[in-house]
């Protein structure tokens, strides 16, 4: 491996570690009815489980509520129980052609407890931005050895490094920011 590939291998593993947090961010509530939030619901359809938003047109109905209509009305039954095994903590209401979720205002108790949740995410993407920091130190210091590089490129490749995982925590810690301020806007 050479330097230009050990840190272009280490850029695209950080920015997959900031991908995930925001997936992780999208599936946090925040009061606001979000389609997105539905991405990991699976239903039963014959037999075989599928992603609740390829087997229907989910809409927000005034900022508060989703509207669920599933294309094909026999599987309704099935949706309101994925729904429920979703553990949202919202109940699914039926009226035998589309399901709603009605997302009830958060308590400032529970926006303190989901701004916990986003701190947790935002650590857990920053240990593992410190991992891969590690993982391309302990790379330099083998190129070090089989390639015989000096100190001083050594040294700016160690700082390098740094920059790029400084550079990361910070977008880590806006993106928790925003997320924090979305939760607990009111």
């Amino acid at each position: 491996m050479t330097l230009e590939s050990m840190f272009q291998v280490g850029n695209e593993k950080m920015e997959k570690a900031i991908g995930q947090m925001k997936k992780e961010f999208v599936s946090i509530r925040t009061g606001r009815a979000n389609p997105l939030i539905l991405d990991k619901v699976m239903v039963e359809y014959y037999g075989v489980p599928t992603p609740l938003r390829q087997l229907s047109q989910v809409s927000v109905q005034d900022g508060t509520t989703l509207v669920i209509a599933p294309y094909d009305k026999t599987v309704l039954k099935e949706v309101e129980k994925a729904l429920a095994k979703a553990d949202l903590g919202i109940t699914p209401n039926s009226d035998g052609i589309v399901v709603r979720l009605v997302f009830p205002p958060l308590t400032t108790d529970k926006r303190k407890e989901i701004c916990k949740d986003v701190k947790k995410v935002c650590e857990d993407t920053k240990v593992a931005i410190r991992n891969i920091r590690r993982d391309m130190a302990d790379e330099l210091k083998k190129l070090e050895k089989s390639e015989n590089l000096s100190e001083d490129i050594v040294k700016d490749n160690q700082d390098k490094i740094q920059k790029v995982t400084d550079k990361y925590i910070k977008i880590s810690d806006d993106l928790a920011a925003e997320k924090e301020k979305e939760v607990l806007t009111v």
